[in-house]
């Protein structure tokens, strides 16, 4: 039984501990999150909406990550940090219910716009702080905190407050100009004083969190068709829909992974970390946002589909959720070549092209029935898959 001292205090995590039962609490609202990040852009896909729920993930994949990296070093499920996570959840989940009007601010009640900025600037102060509290001898981390506060925390702060005043265009490129200083004042901090503990630990929160991405993805196809009579046709534009989900999945699972865990465990002090900032904190964003503009795209696909009165089955998707369809799962294969060739796997040739073939292919999504591309997509991503593994295998026993 915890003592009042141990509930009071922030508790070092040992080196190999896992994911607690507290860290998938707190991952919760992060699904709703995600979900409503799908939602913004549905809800008027144009290039502008969808760079602004872009920015709007990466907003909120940053508040994700720092109570991960928290999590790796401090016990989530004892000690003061489990108060912690309970007030960013609650913070959390105001933010995400403004996301649906962080770029249209309906009239009436609170300004949905601002809201989100102090939320969000809430959630940084919170773990800058805890990690102060919960390291209160390290000087060399008590140093990185304040270059992190000056650095990626205050300048981009002070410009998503200035964004929340306007609308449109300017609102995106500001807050996007506060995202891009963020992740450059990160990266020009440095390493030292950030710990990995467990890179199992590290490993396993990523992975979960993708999860969540693919979930998300699922569910964008179930409610697709929502309201709609489940006809054959319906259900053909969902399975292919979830072969494209489990392709990714295996690719993910089975090949990117485990390789960036086991080149990430066996290194040690700033080595470490900065191969984890880099392969999990930089690069898995992309790779989230991969699956986000996926979703988006299967979303529309199933709803154009099921909705044969105002559709053509015939009739092909237009605009950017065209492109979103094959272009999400292109930058979500370009991240994992990058992953790969972070943590210094043979340069993944089928993963490359097969991005590239993706990005492009929105070009053809527009001149073929929905039902086609999705299922041309399914069969792509699963070939994909299949010839990463063999040259992959190749490669080992080489």
């Amino acid at each position: 039984m915890a003592t009042g001292s141990e509930r009071s205090r922030m508790i070092a995590a040992e080196d190999g501990h896992r994911v607690t039962p507290a860290e998938l609490f707190f991952d919760l609202v992060f699904v709703y999150a995600i979900t409503q990040v799908t939602a913004l852009m549905a809800a008027d896909a144009t290039p502008l909406r969808v760079l602004g729920g872009m920015v709007v993930l990466a907003l909120l994949w940053w508040c994700w990550c720092c109570f991960a990296w928290l999590g790796n070093v401090v016990r989530a499920d004892s000690g003061a940090l489990f108060a912690v996570l309970v007030a960013v959840m609650a913070v959390m989940l105001v933010v995400s219910l403004t996301v649906p009007e962080v770029f249209s601010d309906l009239p009436g009640g609170l300004p949905s716009p601002l809201v989100f900025v102090l939320c969000y600037g809430a959630v940084r102060l919170l773990h800058l702080v805890s990690y102060r509290i919960a390291h209160p001898d390290d000087r060399i981390l008590h140093a990185t905190l304040r270059r992190t506060a000056l650095l990626s925390v205050g300048p981009p702060f002070v410009l998503l407050l200035i964004g929340s005043a306007l609308t449109g265009v300017g609102q995106v490129l500001v807050w996007l100009g506060a995202v891009v200083i963020d992740y450059v004042g990160i990266y020009v901090t440095g390493a030292s004083g950030w710990r990995i503990a467990s890179p199992g630990h590290f490993a396993e929160r990523y992975g979960l969190i993708v999860i969540i991405a693919l979930g998300e993805s699922i569910v964008a196809i179930g409610v697709g068709v929502s309201g709609y009579p489940v006809t054959a046709v319906v259900l053909a534009a969902a399975v292919a829909g979830l072969l494209v989900v489990t392709g990714l999945w295996r690719l993910y699972f089975r090949q990117i992974s485990e390789a960036a865990e086991h080149r990430l465990a066996p290194l040690e002090g700033d080595a470490r970390t900065r191969l984890a900032r880099d392969v999990y904190t930089f690069l898995h964003l992309p790779l989230v946002a991969g699956v986000v503009l996926a979703a988006l795209g299967m979303k529309k696909a199933l709803h154009q589909i099921a909705d044969s009165k105002h559709y053509a089955l015939s009739e092909p998707l237009h605009g950017v959720v065209a492109w979103a369809l094959t272009g999400g799962v292109g930058v979500f294969l370009l991240a994992a070549a990058a992953i790969l060739l972070r943590t210094g796997a043979r340069r993944p040739v089928t993963l490359i092209a097969g991005g590239l073939g993706c990005l492009a292919a929105g070009a053809v999504v527009v001149l073929i029935p929905a039902l086609v591309a999705l299922a041309l997509l399914a069969a792509a991503v699963t070939a994909m898959v299949l010839l990463h593994s063999r040259s992959a295998r190749v490669d080992v026993t080489l």
